[in-house]
């Protein structure tokens, strides 16, 4: 039986379409068939890692220890802190707000430091979590060497702000983060050791955090120094940290710079005269200078012997609750020494 002819016309019409346009209806058909069906198994996949404790947290960042503090900044917050600290990873590994609490009973630290940032990204950092935490009145930066060179060639900006907002502070569901983000290598990558890296079952990269959003270092091992010789030191880093302190200085919050204890066979291999040590000490000084920023030389004033770090750089916690013990006098001083300003400010005001 034939079609008829205006039927046979349209089909006629329609195949000769689909030849100019190249895509024929079945194809369109098994395209968005595909699409779906592949976001079905990805979606499936994260349920079934979640399940399991090992999904990793968005890729914000695509760091993955970067990605988990935001993660614990959004499930773990904490209530009103009046104390920043913020740095590279010797701030996150480094201080123990146990101690500080200790100290000064009145002190509600938290903990803002990101692993590998280098110092114009701590700075970005910084002034995230200072435009978010209005009760914040005392910052402290932790440093070292590292952290202030090559920020030429770094991006200031860790992850994207307002995504980061949404998701820490407006609860924003994480699922529409993986989409929006998505890199499957590093998902795949990063789902192989994120649980043990939260149950501490990775020596010398745990993803453990205290209340306070410290990291600590619970190992009695060592992995050498690891480090080798400094990178040339960048005016660029030392420009951030300028800009960091005048805010801190305009806002009337107080700043204090610690730079952290060094491997003294490290120092004695990679700078045996102290000359690029010398100059970093004088250059974060001279960064400070036109603010009332503290800066405490830790590597000068704290003892610390080999047996207290893990490399280079790092030190193991029970030598950082040591550290935090005395950096916590140098805040209660800077503290005191920023309320004396401060009342010296409203004394010159008043009528």
């Amino acid at each position: 039986m034939s079609l008829p002819a205006e039927h046979a016309n349209d089909a006629s019409s329609k195949e000769e379409s689909a030849t100019k346009t190249g895509i024929s209806p079945r194809y369109m058909v098994a395209l968005f068939g595909g699409m779906t069906g592949a976001l079905a198994v990805f979606c499936l996949g994260l349920l079934g890692l979640s399940t399991t404790d090992n999904l990793p947290p968005p890729a914000f960042s695509n760091s993955l220890c970067v990605d988990e503090k935001l993660s614990f900044l959004r499930e773990r917050p904490v209530t009103s802190p009046n104390l920043l600290v913020v740095g590279s990873s010797v701030a996150w590994r480094h201080f123990d707000g146990a101690a500080i609490v200790n100290h000064d009973p009145s002190a509600r630290p938290l903990n803002g430091a990101f692993c590998g940032l280098h110092a114009n990204q701590s700075a970005y950092v910084a002034n995230w979590l200072l435009d978010r935490e209005p009760t914040i009145k005392q910052v402290l930066m932790i440093v070292d060497p590292q952290d202030f060179a090559g920020c030429w060639k770094i991006p200031n900006e860790v992850f994207n702000r307002d995504d980061a907002d949404q998701y820490v502070y407006g609860q924003a569901s994480r699922w529409g983060y993986y989409m929006r983000y998505f890199s499957p290598g590093s998902l795949v990558r990063n789902s192989l050791s994120v649980k043990d890296q939260r149950a501490n079952r990775i020596e010398f990269d745990p993803l453990v955090f205290d209340r306070f959003g410290d990291g600590p270092l619970m190992t009695e091992n060592s992995r050498g120094l690891l480090y080798g010789r400094p990178e040339p030191l960048d005016q660029t880093c030392f420009d951030a940290l300028t800009a960091l302190s005048e805010r801190l200085h305009q806002e009337g919050r107080s700043l204090t710079v610690v730079s952290t204890p060094l491997h003294p066979d490290w120092k004695a291999q990679q700078d045996p005269t102290g000359t690029f040590l010398a100059d970093f000490d004088r250059r974060l000084v001279s960064a400070l200078a036109s603010t009332n920023a503290q800066y405490w030389n830790g590597d000068k004033e704290w003892t610390a012997t080999p047996t207290a770090f893990i490399d280079a750089i790092h030190l193991r916690w029970s030598a950082a609750q040591d550290f935090s013990a005395a950096l916590a006098k140098q805040l209660y001083l800077a503290k005191a020494s920023n309320d004396d300003r401060h009342e010296e400010r409203l004394a010159s005001t008043t009528p």
